[in-house]
């Protein structure tokens, strides 16, 4: 179900920052990273450098390596531009109808507003099922100016070469455990960032790590691991506890690096290194790409780390959509020309979720058999897992919950494209663009949509700088197992706690579900 879903789919340090004086305010910014001076540009909404590789570039030798420090460089840098998108395929996304072929692409993005206050910094993982995306996915100028914080977008391995687990790798690995190469490239970011940020005029000790879908699924594995203890001190996981953030157990993810290495018809590392990276992406489709457990990274399971309190302890705001399953049911069926049908709804169901999920989805309570299917398919991969996962790390922090219920917002970007009338209501990825500019594009909200992006904003951006969400005339987002704030238009209520949802996304089913699969 993973691979389907995948595939359908303060002060800036006066020595460091070189000073502008008033007659030059317009002239580039330019501040000294610990590798060389990068120059950046101004904006209407404050200062930008694009395109900073954070790592070696990990090619030849370095490809299935842990990431490597970047190696100085003389002069001036210009960061104007994003850098190269990970290897990927094509999609609908904006700007990515084209596959990339490109390894080297471990670069980052710094959003900072004018001033010079030493601000609280948010680092945002993209998404993309671990396997497509790039930092440039969302442009969060308008946010870091609104916040007052300082925004690092970051580009990290995906797929096969980010997730690629074999015997000869485990070989290499200190630990004896290959698989993780994109976990560890965010870790070396957010290195990067503990190391160069307070030069840019944010607080190193202030950093909070956030994401959507595998972006959220990274936050959920970088609390689990011990090797980023420290490097943040509060998480945000917006849709992103599908699969309850499970890794591939050792076992598992090295057979699948072997079925992938004879797909390839490689018998050894030299062989895989040697591949060109479209041959390594044309392989991959096969597999699914995600963390691996049983090393360093990831001694325990993340669910089972953060029963054990062996996680970070630090303030995390998690939540999901209320009608996550609709962009997914859309991919599977609709887009294709053939939308599920009456017909044959109830042996879809049956074969995907069982007999008793079709009795708990009647089409009589649904527009279409199409969003019948999504409502199951939304409920048991995202909301309920969402809601097991408030109540696991309750037990070792505070945990703020959301559910964005706007089932008026537009589509995002990638759907608008396609020109289609399907209601995709408050589908996956849809609140992203009430936080950023998402693909970098203008704002398709109306006017009580844009009221709803400032409070989401001010929610966030509280979590941020303090570790608890607030909004001006705003209910508090609650810190209770099975309550959520249901973040909503004015028309459609308001944003309001709500203590129902478990029971309207029929969780015990699919609590149950998941305790069969892990037992």
């Amino acid at each position: 179900m993973l691979r389907r879903m995948s595939v359908a789919l303060m002060a800036l340090a006066a020595a460091l920052v070189t000073p502008a004086p008033a007659q030059a305010a317009a002239d580039p910014p330019v501040v000294r990273t610990d590798a060389g001076r990068v120059r950046g540009e101004n904006t209407a909404e404050g200062r930008q450098f694009l395109g900073i590789p954070y790592a070696e570039p990990p090619v030849g030798k370095l490809r299935w390596r842990e990431p490597r420090p970047v190696r100085p460089w003389q002069g001036v840098r210009t960061a104007r531009d994003f850098g190269n998108t990970c290897v990927q395929s094509a999609s609908w996304d904006p700007g990515y109808e084209q596959p990339s072929h490109t390894e080297d692409c471990l670069d980052l993005n710094v959003y900072v507003p004018d001033g010079a206050a030493r601000r609280a910094v948010l680092v945002w993982f993209h998404g993309g099922g671990l396997t497509a995306g790039a930092g440039r996915d969302v442009v969060p100028d308008t946010f870091a100016r609104r916040t007052g914080t300082v925004v690092v977008t970051v580009n990290y391995r995906l797929g096969a070469m980010g997730f690629l687990a074999t015997t000869g790798l485990d070989g290499e690995a200190r630990d004896g455990v290959s698989g993780n190469f994109g976990m560890l490239d965010q870790q070396a970011a957010l290195r990067w960032v503990h190391a160069n940020i307070g030069r840019f005029g944010g607080d190193p000790a202030r950093v909070t790590i956030a994401g959507e879908s595998a972006g959220g699924r990274s936050v959920c594995t970088q609390l689990a691991s011990p090797t980023a203890k420290g490097l943040f001190r509060a998480g945000i996981i917006q849709s992103g506890a599908y699969g309850d953030c499970g890794a591939r157990p050792h076992g598992t993810a090295v057979a699948q690096g072997a079925a992938f290495a004879q797909q390839l018809g490689c018998a050894d590392l030299a062989c895989l290194r040697a591949k060109p990276a479209a041959e390594v992406l044309a392989a991959q489709s096969a597999f699914d790409w995600a963390p691996v457990v049983g090393g360093d990274f990831l001694p325990r399971q993340p669910e089972e780390a953060f029963a054990r309190g062996a996680s970070a302890g630090v303030p995390v705001m998690n939540g999901a959509n209320q009608d996550e399953g609709r962009l997914f049911a859309f991919a599977r069926f609709d887009l294709s020309g053939t939308p599920l049908t009456a017909e044959r709804y109830p042996a879809v169901m049956r074969e995907d979720y069982g007999e008793e999920a079709l009795a708990r989805y009647p089409l009589s309570a649904h527009p279409s058999p199409t969003l019948a299917y999504a409502t199951a398919q939304g409920d048991q991969l995202f909301a309920c897992p969402a809601l097991r996962l408030d109540g696991t790390l309750a037990g070792r922090g505070k945990v703020y919950a959301y559910e964005f219920a706007d089932r008026t917002s537009p589509p995002f970007a990638s759907l608008r494209n396609l020109g289609t009338d399907f209601d995709f209501g408050a589908t996956h990825v849809n609140e992203v663009q009430y936080l950023f500019k998402h693909f970098g594009l203008r704002s398709p909200l109306n006017a009580e949509q844009r009221t709803l992006a400032r409070q989401m904003i001010q929610y966030w951006g509280s979590f941020v700088r303090d570790g608890v969400p607030r909004a001006t005339g705003q209910p508090a987002m609650p810190a209770r197992p099975g309550t959520v704030l249901s973040l909503r238009t004015s028309s459609a209520g308001g944003n309001a706690p709500s203590t129902t949802v478990h029971g309207e996304h029929q969780c015990n089913l699919w609590d149950a579900e998941s305790v069969t699969q892990s037992g």
